[in-house]
């Protein structure tokens, strides 16, 4: 484990020089962040200015919702994002044989290898919405609150690391697969709205929005990633099933996702084949 923590920091060291290397790009990551999280926050105020609930979340509750959305998505694509992609890339050129000889696990190695530093002006976004939310929210956060939302939003990590690793297996066959990334961009992008924003209103037949939801809670989660810990950290989390099977679809992704990559890499023949 001590390796592990010593390789991970050399990691974070080499992607800090490049960051440094190059400063005004590492800038307009940051003001592009910037406007994005104002531009949302901006919408939905004025969306709030004509309503006071979207389904049960109020205005500050949906802030905090939003706020868990985007410190999980940061977390993804400041350690994730940029690994899976130089994977694909490296699975094209060949590079991928010198990981391989690397004395460290190969899937450590292509995942944390480069940490996109820019992101953590959204982590910091992301934690003061949510602490001006809950404030705004009124009633005191419990120890427990804390800890699962902490324990959640790892939960959810895990989840989408778990498809972002399995999407970029694919190159091995693809060679390149850009339409596969997209997808899963389109993909991820119901989970930044609650779950019960696609409740139906019509008891006697199922709607295109139940359908949806159906299908993102119980066959691919990705509506309840994000939900749960939200609802964990305002206080609104009663139905413990969602917290169960967002557990279980974490667990079951990592574990299939490693069976994924390492039957991958049995099926990579190198730069000279």
């Amino acid at each position: 484990m001590l390796f592990y923590c010593r390789v991970f920091l050399t990691f974070f060291r080499n992607s800090l020089i490049r960051e440094l290397m190059f400063p005004a790009n590492f800038m307009i990551q940051v003001v592009t962040r910037l406007f994005w999280f104002f531009a949302r926050v901006a919408l939905f105020g004025m969306i709030y200015t004509e309503v006071d609930h979207i389904q049960e979340w109020s205005k500050h509750e949906y802030f905090a919702f939003m706020a868990t959305g985007m410190l999980i998505n940061a977390i993804v694509e400041a350690f994730f994002m940029p690994n899976c992609a130089a994977f694909c890339e490296n699975i094209r050129t060949g590079k991928l044989d010198f990981a391989l000889t690397k004395p460290v696990d190969s899937q450590f190695l292509v995942s944390m290898e480069k940490i996109s530093l820019a992101m953590v002006s959204q982590l910091m976004l992301a934690a003061a919405l949510l602490l001006y939310s809950l404030y705004n929210i009124g009633h005191t956060v419990s120890v427990m609150q804390v800890v699962l939302f902490l324990f959640y939003v790892v939960v959810a990590v895990a989840f989408f690391y778990s498809m972002m690793i399995t999407t970029a297996c694919t190159s091995i066959w693809f060679g390149r697969n850009q339409g596969l990334y997209d997808f899963w961009f389109y993909i991820t992008i119901f989970a930044q709205y609650p779950r019960s924003i696609y409740d139906g209103h019509n008891p006697g037949h199922i709607e295109p929005g139940e359908a949806l939801q159906f299908a993102f809670s119980w066959v691919v989660p990705i509506l309840l990633v994000v939900t749960v810990p939200a609802q964990a950290i305002v206080g609104t989390l009663t139905d413990w099933r969602f917290a169960a099977v967002a557990i279980l679809a974490a667990i079951g992704g990592l574990a299939i996702s490693r069976a994924i990559f390492l039957w991958s890499l049995n099926h990579y023949r190198g730069a000279s084949s």
